[in-house]
């Protein structure tokens, strides 16, 4: 049921996405069919599955090598139409804009944009520091027609001239000419869907962890240490609160799953100290029944552009996920051997990833009915889980960055409803997505600040390991269809 579904979705998604692209023209629909190529690996593999009808593994991968390939192509298609399009004449003197037409202009002709009409006041801004403001614009780069005052800062309204990666460089540069470190420009996308400059106070742009949070962070990361041990315990056959005397047992397990959730949160820090970009501590989310669900970690510092975005994004799962399944394939390659603890087959049936690389390096031994596994196996396979549901792209969760980056804010807000109404239906049978609903509507439903740049797209590169870590995030969560497994001779 679940999986058919998830099949009506994204046939959903699919037809409302070719509506909403119709208006777009030739690059709407290229940029639509970008979106099917890529689900339509996925769309034949449930659909074929929710009928009973076994699609091998390696004709999977196949089909997801060509759809990655023909989205490239796509992609590559839609940048060089971008490039033919022609671009819209510079407003001079006596050009109309639309938004004059709102109320009589006070001159005959309207000003250039190093000429408009000085912005409105704004509080916490000097009124010389906004007439510095206007001399940053320019025909070449964006034409300013409007200002309106933000909070602490101000947008201006326009458009924008040239491509947005040159555009922006050349804005901050002037901006940082004119009043140095005192603010940060924005390029964003406005409500109207066309680009605007916002620009603030630096100060309003970085945030420091207060020393009650610091706290909050140590507390949860000592109680994500007990969980693990705990799991540990459980792993060993005890329980660590009733025999806490055992606990250097339940050491080495609780130690190797503590590396996995340790490796992620070094990924990310790891990639933001290669952009200058600073975060929080991670708030660690402990579970007595995985060990831990993993971290939360905010951004301190604003993010230059989308491709920052992604890449410290993607850090943190890349890097946890790797050791996870090192982890999980070393532990199948030694199981099967006497005296390990004995589990039914059939709990490989729980994760499509997991049971195809299971069938892969166990093979027949997989039909009996329990078969031994080594504890590395159960090491893995949390990691696997806990990377696999930060994943998910839903606010401030990895694959809701990613998702932000690759898409923009308007398509990862949408993924976040359809993630949580998926895992509501996913409660009915396991109430695991329930408690995982929870965290996300209650902590992370929020999307990610934009960056300083979040006009300019991420390349074809990142889309594709965007799409590999999403892909790979399904294929945990999602278990083998009964019909299947059994094809597979699992169980």
């Amino acid at each position: 049921m679940i999986t058919l579904l998830i099949v009506l979705t994204a046939l959903g998604i699919l037809g409302w996405g070719y509506y909403r692209a119709q208006p777009d023209g030739q690059p709407g629909l290229l940029a639509w069919l970008q979106s099917v190529v890529l689900m339509a690996p996925w769309l034949a593999f449930f659909s074929l599955s929710s009928f009973g009808i076994d699609l091998p593994f390696a004709i999977l991968m196949l089909l997801i090598v060509i759809a990655t390939g023909t989205y490239i192509l796509l992609g590559n298609r839609l940048r060089r139409l971008a490039l033919t399009l022609p671009k819209p004449e510079p407003l001079t003197a006596n050009a109309v804009d639309p938004s004059s037409l709102a109320e009589p202009a006070p001159a005959p002709s309207l000003p250039t944009g190093s000429e408009a009409a000085a912005p409105p006041p704004v509080p916490g801004i000097p009124a010389e520091d906004l007439q510095r403001m206007r001399g940053i614009f320019g025909i070449e780069t964006f034409f300013a027609t409007d200002s309106t005052p933000y909070r602490e800062g101000v947008i201006f309204k326009g458009n924008l001239r040239g491509e947005p990666e040159t555009s922006y460089q050349r804005l901050d540069q002037n901006l940082k000419a004119q009043l140095g470190d005192q603010y940060r420009l924005f390029l964003v996308e406005g409500q109207d869907r066309k680009p605007v400059v916002l620009i603030i106070p630096h100060s309003a742009t970085e945030t420091v962890t207060p020393p009650g949070q610091k706290l909050l962070a140590l507390s949860l990361l000592l109680a994500t240490v007990v969980t693990t041990l705990s799991v540990g315990a459980q792993i060993n056959g005890f329980d660590l609160f009733t025999q806490p005397e055992r606990v250097l047992t339940a050491l080495p397990f609780a130690a190797a799953l503590f590396a996995v959730l340790a490796v992620h949160e070094v990924g990310h820090r790891w990639m933001a100290r290669r952009h200058n970009v600073r975060l929080s501590p991670p708030y660690f989310i402990p579970a007595l029944q995985l060990g831990s669900f993993g971290a939360i970690t905010r951004f301190e510092s604003a993010v230059p552009d989308r491709k920052v975005l992604f890449d410290i994004s993607l850090a943190g799962p890349a890097a946890g996920g790797l050791l996870a399944l090192g982890l999980l394939t070393v532990g199948l390659i030694l199981s099967g051997q006497p005296g390990q603890p004995q589990v039914p087959t059939l709990f490989f049936q729980g994760s499509i990833l997991v049971g195809s690389l299971a069938r892969v390096i166990l093979g027949e031994a997989l039909q009996a009915s329990q078969i031994g596994i080594h504890p590395l196996v159960i090491v893995g396979w949390l990691g696997a889980l806990a990377t696999a549901l930060n994943l998910m792209p839903a606010g401030t969760l990895d694959g809701g960055r990613i998702v932000q980056a690759i898409y923009g804010r308007r398509t990862a807000n949408r993924a976040t409803i359809v993630t949580l109404i998926l895992l509501a239906l996913a409660s009915l049978v396991n109430p695991l997505a329930l408690y995982w609903a929870g965290v996300i509507l209650f902590l992370v439903r929020d999307l990610e600040r934009p960056p300083l740049n979040e006009i300019s797209e991420t390349d074809d590169r990142r889309d594709g390991l965007g799409l590999l870590a999403l892909f790979l995030m399904a294929a945990m969560l999602l278990p083998l269809a009964p019909g299947l497994a059994g094809r597979l001779g699992i169980g």
